[in-house]
This record gives structure tokens, sequence and C-alpha cells, in this order.
């Protein structure tokens, strides 16, 4: 069974940053792909950044130029930094894996709040 535990979230006053971690519970290189996701109330949940097997990252237009993904396979762990946080990136953060079959795995979320 895959796990997938999320650390980082929290409250950050705009233009702060927080740094997210994924760490899954095997090799991040037995996914196609890890990534995040966010889902702000009332709203879909989004993709935000992801990066494939071969280390090849994407991002959604919104956080382009302030999020970066990056992986450290011998702590089968993701990160997620995020710098120049504004308010509308409010939103429960979660983390989501593709195995190679690309069924999907998920973490339990977490908060991410930036307030004044």
């Amino acid at each position: 069974q895959v796990q997938l535990v999320e650390s980082g979230g929290g409250l950050v006053q705009p233009g702060g940053s927080l740094r997210l971690s994924c760490a899954a519970s095997g090799s991040i290189f037995s996914f196609n792909t890890m990534g995040w996701y966010r889902q702000a109330p009332g709203k879909e949940r989004e993709l935000v950044a992801r990066i494939d097997r071969n280390g090849v990252t994407n991002y959604r237009d919104s956080v382009k130029g302030r999020f970066t993904l990056s992986r450290d396979s011998a702590k089968n762990t993701v990160y997620l930094q995020m710098n120049s946080l504004k308010p509308e990136d409010t939103a429960l953060y979660y983390c989501n894996a593709l195995n190679l079959g690309n069924i999907p795995y998920w973490g339990q979320g977490t908060q991410v709040t930036v307030s004044p």
C-alpha cells in the first residue's frame, strides 16, 4: 500500500515562503509522476506542479517563477518550494503520485493559508 505523508503547510503573510514535503513509502522512481494539487473552498482541485520519472517538471501558469518542485531520491521525497506567496494561493495542498499503471495515490492534505 502506497503512503504519501505531507508536511510543511501553515500560515504565512503575503510575499512569504513555505516549503511542502511529500515522503513516499517506496522509491519515487516507482511512480510515473509525483506532484502537488490544491483545492480552495468552493473550487475544484487543480494541478500545481508535477515531476516525471525523467525529472521533467511542469507548473500551472499562475505559479511559474514562484514555485519550484524538486526531489530527493535518497529520501523518497518531493518538495514544493513556494515563494512570493499570494492570498490566492490559499488552499488545501495534496501530494499526488501516479504509479506505473497510472493509478493515483493521494496524501492527506496540508493547509496553506496566505493572509496578512
